[in-house]
């Protein structure tokens, strides 16, 4: 190229994918086809034997697509800024499909043009460059790219910017010295994160069967309940990570879900797809090493869970039940896996007790949005009216925990298992105080994480199953 054409007369063009955003809109359109007409997937054999370009246009056509939802880079937003004040020409020149890319350039506003895909020419690399050189001409043109893709484009602009590069150009941008934009670190962090360790606490409920049947110092079904933790708990992560993609664009409107490794692009999807799939490995591996009916439970789990991400969590009530039964079979797990069973009591009580959990975390969700919050905002199936009725029915479905759990106290089997049966009252004061203290801070705004969380991580909370744990072990051995 000529340097000595002054950089105002050159037009500066910008990729959209990994450059502009921090995601990809071809697997962005992928996720929010499943999210939004699942049944669509089974044509996406027939659109790619067609070639990409149509593969991208034709899931263009068919997803609701929100431009001003995706996560942009600020550091290039920034940039272009101060370009175009400049009074340079700026085009958005991508391989995304045109649908998807005229729509993020009108909602930005800073763009002169859109060079973009179309159904017959997927516009990368060669032939992004041809298109561009033939525009651009004898003045040349800056390129602002991140990938192995824009390399050429890359080497043939006057001046290039590389935005947070894969390795190729990485590796292309330190032998040029070429500006360098947004270099990302700490995807190790963001990948623990986008697993929730923290949400593995639930699975201490596969514990619970060995507990209740005194079982503590049975190395045999404490090895077996170990391994059941480990392989749910990679079977869970898996299933988060999954959610996580099928909820983007839900995810991206949320006041503090938009944060999420996934939602804020820090995390790509190709990688949330590898990591669900090595956890999932890992959970089946262990799996192998229990018994078969741990295996059924776990495979019902994983089928409920991936019926709830794509459309039971959308549905009035259903998702909360299904959240209530999800948290149930973790005990079912445990008793199979250790072989230590389960009673109706338990059953029973784990149901009332975590639809109220599940009720708590509907209300806290539905009261971040705030007023005007609907189906279509929250992607769930639950409007700002629906509150105080949802409030009431957590409550009350706590209570009948409670109920349950007095009704077990005052039975045959608690006079067979205990020495001091009447040791065991104190714990329906200590859980009703659990219960009704999550439900007041949800009501005063003061809790904004899952409710089983809270309650593991709060020391008044800790404090309340510590003595019941305490007036157990009395009950059954003094």
């Amino acid at each position: 190229m000529d340097a000595r054409v002054p950089n105002t007369e050159r037009t500066v063009y910008v990729d959209l994918d990994g450059t502009l955003i921090h995601s990809d809109l071809l697997w962005e359109s992928l996720f929010l086809t499943a999210r939004q007409n699942p049944l669509l997937l089974v044509r996406l054999p027939g659109w790619i034997a067609r070639g990409k370009a149509v593969l991208k246009a034709e899931l263009a056509r068919h997803v609701a697509f929100e431009a001003h939802s995706l996560p942009y880079r600020q550091s290039v937003l920034d940039e272009l800024a101060r370009l175009k004040a400049e009074g340079r020409r700026i085009v958005l020149a991508t391989g995304a499909n045109e649908r998807l890319a005229r729509a993020v350039a009108d909602h930005l506003g800073i763009f002169d043009d859109v060079m973009a895909s179309d159904e017959r020419i997927n516009l990368t690399a060669e032939r992004k460059l041809s298109r561009i050189e033939a525009e651009a001409g004898r003045e040349g043109y800056d390129y602002f790219g991140n990938s192995h893709e824009d390399l050429c484009l890359l080497e043939s602009a006057a001046e290039a910017t590389v935005v947070a590069p894969d390795r190729a150009a990485s590796r292309w941008q330190k032998r040029t010295g070429s500006t360098l934009i947004g270099h990302e670190a700490g995807r190790l962090k963001m990948a623990i994160k986008a697993m929730r360790p923290h949400q593995w606490m639930k699975n201490l409920l596969i514990f619970v069967p060995i507990v209740l049947a005194h079982e503590f110092f049975n190395l045999e079904m404490a090895e077996a309940a170990i391994l059941a933790f480990v392989s749910f708990s990679a079977a869970a992560s898996a299933v988060y990570i999954v959610n996580d993609l099928l909820d983007l664009q839900a995810d991206r409107r949320h006041r503090t879900k938009r944060n999420r490794p996934f939602a804020s692009g820090l995390l790509s999807i190709p990688t949330g797809l590898g990591m669900a799939a090595g956890l999932l490995l890992v959970s089946v591996l262990c799996a192998l090493l229990l018994p078969m009916a741990y295996a059924v439970v776990l495979a019902g789990y994983l089928v409920a869970t991936t019926a709830y991400s794509f459309a039971l969590k959308r549905m009035l009530l259903i998702d909360v039940m299904t959240l209530a039964f999800l948290y149930t079979t973790r005990i079912i797990a445990g008793a199979e896996a250790t072989g230590a069973g389960t009673s109706f009591w338990l059953l029973s009580f784990s149901i009332f007790f975590f639809l109220s959990l599940a009720l708590v975390k509907r209300y806290t969700e539905l009261v971040d949005f705030g007023t005007g919050a609907d189906r279509a905002s929250t992607g769930r199936g639950y409007v700002d009216a629906d509150v105080e009725t949802i409030s009431q029915a957590g409550m009350s479905s706590g209570f009948a925990a409670i109920l349950v759990l007095a009704l077990y106290i005052n039975s045959p089997e608690v006079a067979r298992h205990y020495e001091s049966p009447w040791l065991v009252w104190p714990l329906c004061p200590l859980l009703l105080y659990i219960i009704v203290r999550m439900w007041i801070l949800a009501r005063r705004n003061q809790m904004h994480e899952d409710p089983v969380v809270f309650i593991l991580r709060d020391w008044r909370s800790q404090l309340m199953i510590g003595i019941g744990g305490v007036m157990f072990l009395a009950a059954a051995y003094v």
